[in-house]
């Protein structure tokens, strides 16, 4: 049977130029420690007892073929064990790269283990040519589906891309939403190829999880594939050189069998661990230090995030949000962050700026918050819009001037690329209006809710998210969402990055349930407001715990940065 998904595309070779690996460097890669590069191979079940001759295995983003080298190994291995000529190894690996200088390397190595295991020259690298092959994955046509598909896949924003590309892969992949990562297309894809046992076992950023643009990708997971194992690597360096990820290794299957998923933490990703976390994978658990073990009987369902903490901090949590409304569930509370101007060297000012007065706006910035206490740096942010839309900059000479003397700056931004009429706005529009409200600040990395009071004076940066309301005391309000249990929403929910720092993000203080203001007695709000002002984190907690009617909360790890 023959699977044909795609057809090809003909784009400018400049428009497939992604490379980038897990640090964030373009045309980078970053190399798979050789165990952890085991441990995945394992995870699938691609081990040498199969015969795996008569098996498909892809990887769909080879890089300098750490994947492809260590499961060459394993099926001439196999091949020996079960009687099979190489010659019949043609279709038993298909691997792809973008980059001709990555796929020539791995078909040197592969020439090289191949020559080692008697195989000749010519045939060796006519079967390394077969297996390896200079193509975008997302776009190239294949024929067949694989029973099992590993690897790494290449982390890059998709508006990273050309406006060409990016058009594609949306109109390809249903499940690239928002300002997805372009691995969330290359999970899909890799799922779809699957055969009817398929297994996929990726090391992958894990911010599709739980993020908004994460959703589709969960969504199409939970209604026609089951995951069976997923190990956490936070804490731990899977990689050969030291990045700014946090990975996870997740194997997830076509067929669905019922069995509860197991969920795996790994300090270090040593070897010990690794080997352990296969034990664990295949039932036979045995205590390892570094490595902590839980069985989830059921998995999460439809686009939920997948929120991986300990089961009983997880029935806490549902049992929390099954009593309390969303923050913003009234319709009277909103959650935003601040403006993004695209150039903030330029768009941001001091007070004596050679600008129109009315065309500045005060503006606080996160290093303006600190201890709970807004700063006033004298700052300012250009407003380039009035109340139809974007000003007339023949209105403002000063501020026509000011922009032109910084035109070439303000042209490179994205926002203003094609944008002939508009060249000079910031991303997001400001509201004048907003600087008189008052409202809660948030910064957006933190170890822990630093909640900070606004009385009504300044415009947010975007470094920093806010909450404004029509139906709470905000000092009140701030009492609860600077407590242990509105961290532990966020905590639940949120990507946590290396040093156990958090990101308070919209999408996460979004999901902080609350209960309504009217249902305080009034004595405990005001010793919230009390507490609040004296920044009194302790009181506050136990006030918390008061207010939503618990005698308790689950221990959970954070960096308590709130002072």
């Amino acid at each position: 049977m023959q699977t044909v998904l795609e057809f090809p595309l003909q784009l400018p070779a400049s428009a497939y130029s992604y490379g980038m690996r897990a640090d964030g460097e373009t045309h980078g890669v970053v190399l798979t420690k050789p165990h952890v590069v085991e441990l995945i191979l394992d995870l699938a079940g691609y081990t040498t007892n199969k015969d795996l001759a008569s098996q498909r295995l892809l990887e769909p983003s080879c890089g300098h073929g750490a994947f492809v080298v260590a499961a060459v190994m394993r099926l001439l291995d196999s091949c020996h064990r079960h009687g099979r000529d190489v010659a019949q190894l043609g279709d038993a690996i298909v691997a792809f790269d973008i980059d001709e200088a990555h796929v020539e390397r791995t078909r040197d190595a592969l020439v090289d283990i191949l020559k080692q295991n008697n195989v000749n020259k010519n045939d060796a690298r006519l079967l390394a040519r077969r297996w390896v092959r200079t193509a975008d994955f997302l776009l190239t046509p294949t024929t067949g589906t694989f029973d099992y598909v590993v690897g790494n896949p290449p982390y890059i924003r998709i508006e990273q891309l050309s406006p060409e590309l990016q058009a594609e892969y949306r109109r390809r992949y249903t499940t690239i939403f928002d300002r997805a990562d372009l691995y969330i297309a290359f999970i899909e894809r890799s799922l779809r190829l699957l055969s009817p046992q398929g297994i996929l076992s990726f090391v992958c950023a894990d911010r599709w999880i739980l993020n908004r643009y994460g959703a589709p990708l969960r969504s199409l997971v939970s209604s026609g594939y089951e995951v069976r194992t997923y190990v956490d690597l936070h804490q731990a360096s899977p990689f050969e050189s030291e990045v700014i990820a946090y990975p996870s290794i997740f194997v997830i299957a076509r067929e669905k069998s019922g069995e509860p998923v197991k969920v795996v933490t790994l300090s270090h990703a040593t070897e010990a661990e690794c080997a352990a976390t296969t034990e664990v994978h295949v039932g036979h658990a045995s205590p390892c230090p570094g490595v902590t073990f839980a069985e989830y009987p059921t998995w999460f369902e439809g686009d939920e995030p997948w929120v991986l903490s300990s089961p009983h901090q997880l029935a806490v949590l549902r049992a929390l949000e099954s009593r309390f409304p969303v923050l913003e569930g009234s319709g009277h509370t909103a959650v935003r962050i601040g403006v993004a101007t695209g150039n903030d060297s330029v768009y941001i000012v001091p007070a004596d700026a050679d600008i129109e007065p009315s065309r500045l706006v005060p503006l606080v910035m996160r290093d303006d918050v600190q201890n709970g206490t807004v700063t006033d740096a004298r700052r300012f942010v250009i407003n380039t819009f009035n109340d139809t839309g974007l000003v007339n900059l023949a209105d403002y000479p000063r501020l026509s001037r000011y922009f032109q003397l910084h035109a070439a700056a303000i042209r490179r931004r994205h926002v203003a690329k094609g944008n002939d009429s508009g060249w000079f706005r910031t991303i997001d529009r400001v509201y004048p209006a907003l600087v008189g409200k008052p409202k809660l600040l948030i910064p957006d990395i933190a170890g822990a809710n630093e909640v900070a009071f606004e009385v009504g004076h300044f415009y947010p940066h975007h470094n920093l998210y806010f909450v404004i309301s029509d139906e709470w005391d905000l000092e009140v309000l701030g009492g609860l969402l600077s407590s242990s249990v509105a961290l532990f929403f966020v905590w639940s929910y949120a990507v946590k990055m290396r040093g156990g720092y958090l990101r308070f993000q919209a999408q996460y203080l979004r999901r902080i349930r609350v209960p309504s203001p009217e249902s305080l007695p009034a004595r405990l709000k005001a010793k919230l407001k009390a507490a609040f002002r004296r920044r009194d984190f302790k009181e506050l907690d136990r006030l918390a715990l008061v207010a939503y009617g618990l005698a308790e909360l689950p221990e959970f790890d954070f960096v308590d940065t709130r002072k």
